[in-house]
């Protein structure tokens, strides 16, 4: 099911039992280990009611202080077992939990890796940020705390309730007779926890989303007078929260009341029950009390069943979220698994339009031979980072074909298609590590010559060398700072790692200075001799060093040639090459 705040799907109840068994079978040894240690518990806790009852009986027929002595000797024996086998199961348990948190972090990682461009883009960090904090947090208290106690406190109800029949049957129907308005009010809350509680997680991504936005853009709303918007947005976003918030409050507030006042429901009536049996010699006095023993003993494990179900359905909501990323659109591969026959990439017919929008692209086509440097430019909007994204594999044409090698950028699986094409923008991002640590992302067993070089080859190799530790100096929060250009040239440096035979440059230069993107562009141009670059620039001396020249207008491809060819051609691109001209040779 998908929910209607987020494109993002959400695992259906079959799908999410499916995950949980295949959990437990991952590590089943140990909990094939607490669930023996907590039937273990459970027993050795049975022991103390039935042990009490027979102390009744005893003095009832007249039996010494010795006979009272042995059975309250047993009565601590079998307490003082089950306190270190709870905890021993409880140890288990939580070990259990601590490993399957593990792999659950770690798939959810791999999904969101390995998800398309285009759907995270289209998702939005608010829905990823929270599926990977609050709700892997969520699912992972309930597989540390609320698993093993579920566990423990289900296997000690059903002995107990086994236990009181085993007193009499009779006794022990009425005693479950009495928890009749638990089951109806569970029933009824079951019914509405899960879509209530998957409400609140998709209005708290919605929060975060707007959240991460509006700190990310604030001063581009500050500078066009757009902070009384965003506040309402936020405000928006924030009492859908709030109304999703309540109604689960809402839930809570029915489902606890009638619970805690039906704990003394079967108590009572075993009581009264067992007193009028007791007068008709069907019921000894020992049997009645170890009865309202048993089920005053069964309060405590119910009332924590029955919270631990609360947290589950909130715990399950999260971990649909969790898993719904499994089947996450767009991340299924088309085709046969055919490789590239080689380095040519086909543009034929393409078109395409952005959801909602206009087409930006209308019945383009393009062949780059191997080897080629190619040069797109064309006016903001007329379809070049589009284009490129395209040739990427980031997004799929809405007609026509995108090939390289003349298999369907769509057909390659990400892996492939990243070793055959890399889109490099101006965005960029600085992870949390060391210099060496960015860099390995690309190639995780390069040596320190490998990075240098790269380094090097980016003209990042100059700052690099000063910083205290060198490659070992840490970035980012804690670490040393970087500037735009900075993180610019390591994730360009990433990419002569990658060494992929085609390269996409979107504006990748785009916050250097035009003297470091000169350098940096003729540093990676030796670098990448003899592989496919594809540069989309606005700084036109690229072109001018390209070997071809495409030019994009209103989403087609007008011209397309050498720089010579088409400065002589007097069409766009001289116009274009005429005013970067002038411009640049100004004071």
């Amino acid at each position: 099911m998908t929910t209607d705040e987020t494109p993002l799907p959400v695992a259906g109840r079959a799908q999410v039992r499916r995950a949980v068994a295949r959990l437990v079978r991952a590590d089943l040894r140990a909990f094939a280990g607490t669930l023996s240690l907590n039937v273990l518990a459970a027993a050795a806790g049975l022991a103390g009611p039935w042990l009490v009852g027979r102390i009744v009986d005893e003095v009832r027929a007249g039996r010494g202080v010795g006979a009272v002595d042995r059975l309250a000797l047993w009565i601590l024996l079998c307490a003082l077992a089950q306190l270190v086998l709870a905890r021993w199961a409880r140890r288990a348990g939580y070990r259990f939990g601590e490993r399957t948190l593990a792999r659950v972090r770690e798939s959810y990682v791999d999904r969101v890796l390995a998800l398309p461009s285009a759907v995270v883009e289209r998702a939005g960090t608010g829905d990823l940020t929270a599926r990977g904090t609050a709700d892997v947090t969520a699912v992972g208290d309930t597989l540390r705390d609320a698993g093993p106690e579920l566990l423990v406190n289900t296997v000690q109800g059903l002995f107990v309730l086994g236990a009181v029949f085993a007193l009499d049957p009779l006794l022990g129907a009425f005693g479950v007779l009495g928890l009749t308005p638990i089951w109806l009010v569970l029933r009824w809350y079951l019914r509405r926890a899960r879509d209530g509680y998957l409400a609140e997680g998709a209005a708290g991504s919605a929060v975060a989303e707007i959240i991460a936005t509006t700190a990310e853009g604030a001063r581009t709303a500050e500078a066009f007078g757009l902070a009384g918007r965003r506040t309402a947005a936020s405000r928006d976003a924030l009492d859908r929260s709030r109304r999703a918030r309540l109604y689960t409050l809402f839930l809570r507030t029915v489902f606890f009341p009638v619970v805690e006042t039906t704990y003394t429901v079967p108590t009572v009536g075993v009581l009264l029950l067992g007193g009028w049996l007791y007068t008709r010699g069907a019921v000894g006095v020992g049997a009645v009390v170890a009865a309202a023993l048993y089920l005053r003993q069964l309060v405590e494990p119910l009332d924590q069943i029955l919270m631990r179900v609360e947290q589950m359905q909130s715990s399950g909501a999260s971990f649909a979220r969790v898993e719904g990323l499994a089947p996450a659109p767009g991340g299924a591969v088309d085709g046969d698994g055919a490789r590239p026959a080689d380095d040519r990439i086909e543009v034929r017919g393409v078109r395409y339009a952005y959801e909602h929008g206009d087409e930006v692209l209308r019945g383009v086509d393009l062949a780059v031979r191997p080897g080629e440097r190619l040069a797109v430019v064309g006016p903001s909007g007329a379809g070049k980072t589009t284009l490129s994204r395209l040739i990427a594999g980031v997004d799929r044409p809405g007609s026509g074909t995108v090939t390289v090698g003349g298999v369907p950028v769509a057909g390659l699986s990400p892996e492939l298609l990243r070793r055959q094409v890399v889109l490099v923008t101006q965005e960029h991002h600085v992870f949390l590590g060391t210099v060496r640590d960015n860099l390995r992302i690309a190639e995780p067993d390069a040596t320190d010559e490998r990075l240098w070089a790269a380094l090097a080859a980016v003209g990042a190799d100059g700052w690099v060398g000063e910083l205290p530790d060198g490659l070992d100096t840490r970035l980012g929060a804690g670490g040393r700072p970087t500037d735009g250009s900075q993180a610019q040239q390591l994730a360009l440096a990433r990419v002569v790692l990658a060494d992929p035979h085609t390269l996409i440059l979107d504006e990748a230069t785009a916050l250097l200075d035009p003297a470091t993107a000169r350098h940096t562009e003729r540093a990676l141009a030796a670098v990448l001799r003899g592989r496919t670059v594809i540069a989309v620039a606005h700084r036109l001396h690229t072109a001018h060093d390209a070997d071809r020249v495409a030019v994009m207008e209103g989403g087609r491809l007008t011209e397309l040639g050498t720089h010579e060819e088409l400065v002589a051609a007097g069409g766009a691109y001289a116009a274009l090459w005429r005013t970067w001209h002038q411009d640049a040779l100004r004071p």
